[in-house]
């Protein structure tokens, strides 16, 4: 997204919440938000393999049924 179209969804989503953002305010979120699509864009850019995401290695312990016993 180029800055243009950050500002402009910045102060198009802060219309829409009813927040009052001036246009100093509006042009520091701009900047954040930019920076932070470039971080989005390199993280998704590097290659990752199926099995090295660690949510799916994870499984949480059975709950314990009324006997106490899993």
């Amino acid at each position: 997204m180029n800055p243009e179209d950050t500002l402009a969804y910045v102060k198009a989503n802060a219309q829409a919440l009813d927040l009052p953002l001036d246009e100093a305010a509006a042009q520091r979120v701009a900047a954040h938000l930019g920076r932070t699509f470039g971080m989005v864009a390199q993280l998704t850019a590097y290659p990752l393999a199926a099995d090295a995401e660690l949510a799916e290695i994870f499984r949480p312990a059975p709950y314990a049924s009324a006997g106490g016993k899993p």
